[in-house]
C-alpha cells in the first residue's frame, strides 16, 4: 500500500499553492480567555469551494499525466469532494464524472453543476453509489479520484498543516476533525515531520465515533448508521488514512452533539466566520476538555464553511 511521506507533501504544496488560497490563520482573543489556552485557526473554510478538500483534489488532478488527464476524472460524493474535483478539473481543462446520491442537497447538486462537471445521480446507498461510478468508468476511461483513500489526496490535504507551521512557527498541540481521516492524515505527516515533539489530536462526533473506536482498538471499524449534525463527518476511515493515523496521531477524543453546537455559534459570534458544524469539532473537544492543552499553543484547522443557512442548529 502506497503511503505518502513528508517530501510528497512537499511536491504537493508546490501544484497546490499555484491554484488554492493560502489561507488565514486567525485567533480570538476572546476564545483564548474562556479556554485558557493559545489557539490558532487555520481557515480553510475560506478555501475554494469552502473547504479544505479543494488542495487534496487539486494535487490529485494535477498529478495526472497527460494521457490520464485526457479521459478526466471520476468520483461519488455528494459534499465537498464532488465541488472540489470539479473546480480543480475545470482548471485543467478536462472532465469530470460525479456520482450523486439524488437526496443529496440541492445546494451542493448547484454547485457541483456550476463547476461544470458531469453529474449522474443514483440511489442514496453506498453499493449504489460504487456500482454507478463502476459503470461511469467503464464507460468514459476516467481515473478514480477517491476523497480520501488516495495518495495524491493525502498529500494535498498535508499541505494546510505545513502552511499553519511555515506562517505560526512551533505548536504543542495540533488538531483536526476526522471522517474519511484524508485532513487527519495529511496534518499528521506535516506536523510530525516539521515538529516531532508535537501531539496530534483528532475529534470526531460521539454519534459517529468509528475512528475513536478503531483508533482505540487498532482495528478498523466501520462507520454504521452514523447520526451528527457535522455532516462532513460521516464516512468510515480509508485504509491509507487508517494505516497513517496508527502510526503518527496521538489521541482521538469524542464530542456531544451539544458542544459541537456551542463551538460553531462561539466560533461565528466571537470570529465573525462561517463554518460548518465539522470544523466546529476540535474546539468542542477542547471547551469538553477531552484534550489535555493548558498552558499550550495550539492550532487548528477548520475544515470547512459550506452547510445551509436556511437550517442553522442555533
Amino acid at each position: 500500500m502506497n503511503i505518502p511521506n513528508y517530501s510528497d507533501v512537499e511536491r504537493a504544496h508546490k501544484i497546490v499553492q499555484k491554484y488554492a488560497h493560502r489561507t488565514p490563520v486567525l485567533s480570538s482573543v476572546s476564545i483564548n480567555q474562556i479556554v485558557g489556552v493559545e489557539l490558532f485557526f487555520k481557515c480553510e473554510n475560506l478555501q475554494k469551494v469552502g473547504a479544505f478538500k479543494f488542495r487534496g483534489a487539486c494535487n490529485a488532478v494535477f498529478s495526472l499525466s497527460e494521457e490520464e488527464a485526457q479521459k478526466g476524472v471520476a468520483t461519488h460524493s455528494s459534499g465537498n469532494h464532488a465541488a472540489a474535483l470539479a473546480l480543480a478539473a475545470r482548471m485543467r481543462g478536462i472532465a469530470a464524472h460525479i456520482v450523486m446520491p439524488e437526496n443529496s442537497p440541492e445546494i451542493k447538486k448547484k454547485a457541483v453543476a456550476g463547476y461544470g462537471a458531469k453529474i449522474t445521480f443514483c440511489q442514496p446507498t453506498l453499493q449504489a453509489r460504487e456500482s454507478t461510478l463502476a459503470q461511469v468508468i467503464e464507460e468514459t476511461g476516467a481515473t478514480e479520484i477517491h476523497p480520501y483513500n488516495n495518495f495524491y489526496v493525502i498529500a494535498g490535504q498535508g499541505t494546510a498543516a505545513k502552511e499553519l507551521i511555515e506562517d505560526q512557527g512551533e505548536f504543542d498541540v495540533m488538531m483536526a476533525p476526522v471522517g474519511g481521516g484524508g485532513l487527519l492524515s495529511g496534518t499528521a505527516i506535516s506536523s510530525k515531520h516539521l515538529l516531532p515533539g508535537c501531539k496530534v489530536m483528532a475529534a470526531e462526533p460521539a454519534g459517529a465515533d468509528d475512528a475513536y473506536r478503531s483508533f482505540h482498538s487498532k482495528k478498523w471499524v466501520p462507520s454504521e448508521n452514523p447520526k451528527t449534525i457535522a455532516d462532513g463527518l460521516l464516512t468510515s476511515l480509508g485504509e491509507r488514512n487508517f494505516a497513517i493515523i496508527l502510526e503518527k496521531v496521538d489521541d482521538i477524543v469524542t464530542v456531544s452533539e451539544e458542544s459541537i453546537v456551542g463551538a460553531m455559534r462561539m466560533i461565528w459570534e466571537r470570529m465573525k466566520i462561517i463554518i460548518e458544524p465539522s470544523s466546529a469539532v476540535p474546539l468542542a473537544a477542547i471547551l469538553e476538555k477531552k484534550v489535555d492543552v493548558q498552558g499550550k499553543k495550539v492550532g487548528i484547522i477548520l475544515s470547512g464553511g459550506n452547510l445551509d443557512l436556511g437550517k442553522l442548529p442555533f
